[in-house]
């Protein structure tokens, strides 16, 4: 049987058009708007015990970036874990953890406070900073509130007409708090991100937040996972494409935690480097 050379023309036509397609696909995942996933973000909490239940939160990178400043400012003025949860939880009632410029009569920012009721003004309150900064104060003010539930200890800085409405935002609220604040067993993770040009300034923002910019090198467990945590959560807005702590790492491709080397307390990032 002779050779077939228009068979084997065919065979090489279909072969450019199966790569012409299989290309295509990547493209439209990974550059593409249209095929690529929605970018998103998830606090995952798994239980104490062995084997113990995974529970997950899907955020959306907006309010991961809000969550992280407002854990960040907690620990920066002192406050328990227990706090941040009362300050998330609160945070997810008002606003849905979203920086809003409106609300019900003057109310406006992540937790709805009010000029005229004396928190301060529209353009202090719309800076995540300054609105848990406050909201903080307040909070250390309430009698009993480091011992009463979230919603409860909510309440008392809120005022709301809806007293109960923070009980439902308690268990995402304390599984929030937990990644942030660097409990062991939680962790925040974003995926499908597009990480462009900076939004804010690395240095700054960490000083401003955090109280401190020496984020890289050796760190203690709690304060390692908050701090590696915190940096997934800015990623976009900090250009952020690799988080490393302890022989784990991030980046927006993988989307999670990956073991990539030993266990060695050392946290690394590393931001985009993008063309000029």
């Amino acid at each position: 049987m002779g050779f077939d050379r228009a068979f084997a023309r065919r065979l090489l036509l279909y072969a450019v058009v199966i790569g012409l397609l299989a290309g295509s696909v990547v493209w439209l995942y990974w550059v593409s708007p249209v095929g690529r996933p929605p970018p998103g973000c998830t606090v995952t909490l798994v239980g104490d015990s062995p084997g113990g239940e995974v529970t997950a939160y899907p955020m959306t990178v907006e309010q991961a970036d809000n969550a992280a400043t407002i854990a960040a400012v907690g620990h920066r003025l002192g406050m328990p874990d227990h706090a941040v949860s009362v300050a998330v939880a609160t945070a997810l009632q008002e606003s849905g953890l979203r920086n809003l410029d409106y609300g019900d009569l003057d109310s406006v920012g992540l937790f709805q406070q009010r000029p005229s009721q004396g928190w301060g003004r529209p353009d202090q309150l719309t800076d995540p900073v300054y609105a848990a900064t406050v909201f903080y104060q307040r909070l250390r003010q309430q009698p009993n509130w480091q011992v009463v539930e979230v919603a409860q200890a909510a309440q008392l800085v809120q005022r709301s007409a809806a007293p109960d409405a923070y009980a439902q935002w308690e268990p995402q609220a304390r599984a929030t708090a937990a990644a942030l604040t660097g409990a062991a067993g939680a962790s925040l993770t974003c995926h499908n991100v597009v990480i462009g040009a900076p939004a804010s300034d690395l240095v700054a923002t960490a000083n401003r937040e955090l109280g401190t910019a020496a984020l890289s090198g050796p760190q203690p467990a709690g304060r390692g996972r908050a701090l590696a945590n915190w940096l997934v959560a800015h990623a976009v807005r900090l250009a952020i494409d690799r988080v490393s702590y302890d022989g784990r790492t991030w980046t927006p491709r993988a989307g999670g935690w990956e073991n990539t080397g030993p266990s060695d307390g050392r946290l690394s990032l590393h931001q985009a480097t993008l063309p000029t």
